[in-house]
Order: C-alpha cells, then structure tokens, then sequence
C-alpha cells in the first residue's frame, strides 16, 4: 500500500496540468474562408515554487515544492462552408514536480478541443466581425486516480461557449478583440470530483509597424464552488487572471512570436510567470 503523501501535495501536482489550459491562438472573428485556415504552434514553460492559495495569497508550495511545466500546443483552423470554420487543438506536456518526499514526472498527450464557429450577422448581410464559437474538451490526457501521480489532463470533458467581437483600425495598424464565455465541466466519475462551472473572458490590443508586431492579452477565468464526493467544498474554488505582452515578426511563410504570462491574481492554482514561444501561418485549399 502506497504512503500518504505530504499534505496538499496532490492539490498542487493536478494543478500544474490545469494551470497549462491555454486558450487557442487569437486571430480575431473574422471567420475563415472555406478551403482555407490556419496553423499555430505554441511552446509553453513554467518553472515556479509558488501558488495562489484559497484566499489568493501568493505562498509557497508545501515542503519546498518546485513545479516545472513544459506544454506544446497545435492548434489549426479551417473554413468549412461560407461562414463557418472548425479549430482543432491538441496539446503535449512534460510535468514536473518536486518536493522534500519526492520528485515525481510526467510525459504525454494532454486534453483534446474542439470547436466550431459560425458569424450570424453575415446571414442578415451585417458585415461586424462578431461570432459564436462552441466547443467541447476531450480528457484524452491520462489522469489516474492515484495520488502519486501527475495527471496530463483534467480528466473529465468540458462544453463552452463564446460570444467573440472584433475591430480593425486599418488603414492605421491597430486591432482589438475578445471573447467572453461559459464553461460547463462534468463530473470525472473516477474520482467523484465536478469541478465548477466557469465564466471566462479574453480582450486583445495589438498592431504592428513593418514585419514587427505586438499586443497585449489579458485573460481569465472565475470558477464556481467544486463539489468533491458529493459535498461542495468552497475552498477549492479557482480563479485566475494574467497578462500577456508579446512581440511577433515575419519570417518564411508566417511569423514567429515570443512572449511572457505576468499573474495578476489567482486562487488554488500555481503563480509565477510564464514564457510562451510560438509560429503561425496560413494555408489555403
């Protein structure tokens, strides 16, 4: 029989895979064409030994725990039919956690996305960049019962949905947009834990000059109260919000872009700051 681990241990290793939940590239809610789309790759590195507690103080992890989080996402998108497109993202992640009892690993495919989305007002001949996406997460990432072991994913499936609103400033070299939805997560049967509805936003401000651009993301997320075995337990409740500046420039067929995740405030979920490197371009049938 395995001993028992060190307490809060198991809270902090399942959230360094729901802290890696990132949102799909941001390209605005201008709906691809049919027959042409876009790809993104997005590396992800986190290396904190702090959290956001229940009363979203930033502490220490228990027993000088050092969480290190190496995530690759893939994301693509592609026009189906006049007004609608499809995104896919699938994610890869290497997770580390390391304690005075022990140094535990994990390395694999983590959960799966799916969305689809259509823009209604172009049936009406409205020409505003305002959509709806709606999605569903797959728990193809494993995530076992056992305490000991790091989960790669959630372990359960998601539905959301999303109202996404748009504007360009051209001919000046500005943009902004955004999203705000509703997330509803059902319960993982193994390990008898719902964890909470959740409301989410995204507002984006960029532009560029030349091959150089920029923007600055400000996202989140406010969790409602998880229900563990059938109690509801209001101290495990999370929340979280950043910013993310990053700078992109041109190169080959798409362009390269590096920036940096600042916590602002958070609630039982790891802190620190975040690196985010990624590549994206467009293809067309």
């Amino acid at each position: 029989m395995r001993g028992k681990r060190p307490a809060g241990v198991g809270i902090c290793t399942g959230l360094v895979a729901a802290a890696l939940a990132a949102p799909a590239a941001v390209v605005g809610q201008w709906v691809e064409e049919p027959g042409k789309g876009w790809v993104s790759v997005q590396y992800f590195y986190h290396d904190t030994r702090d959290r956001f507690d229940q009363f979203a103080d930033e502490t220490p992890f228990f027993a000088d725990g050092h969480a290190v989080s190496n995530a690759v996402f893939a994301t693509a998108a592609l026009g189906l039919i006049p007004n609608w497109d499809v995104w896919v993202r699938v994610s890869w992640n290497s997770l580390d956690f390391t304690d005075a009892a022990d140094e535990r690993s994990r390395t694999g495919i983590g959960d799966t996305n799916v969305w689809l989305r259509v823009a209604p007002l172009k049936y009406f001949d409205i020409d505003f960049p305002f959509a709806i996406r709606g999605g569903v997460k797959a728990p193809t990432g494993d995530s076992p019962v056992d305490a000991e072991i790091i989960p790669l994913g959630e372990g359960q499936t998601d539905w959301e949905i999303m109202g996404e609103v748009g504007h360009s400033f051209w001919p000046a070299p500005y943009y902004v947009n955004g999203w705000v939805g509703y997330r509803w997560r059902k319960e993982n049967e193994d390990t008898r834990k719902d964890p909470g509805e959740e409301v989410f936003f995204l507002a984006q401000v960029g532009g560029n000059t030349g091959r150089i651009g920029y923007k600055v993301i400000v996202e989140g997320w406010d969790g409602d109260t998880p229900v563990i075995e059938g109690i509801p337990v209001r101290n495990a409740r999370r929340e979280y919000l950043q910013i993310t500046p990053s700078i992109s420039w041109d190169t080959g067929a798409g362009s390269l872009e590096l920036g940096w995740r600042f916590p602002v405030r958070g609630r039982n979920l790891p802190s620190g700051g975040a690196l985010t490197a990624g590549y994206f371009t467009r293809f067309g049938f």
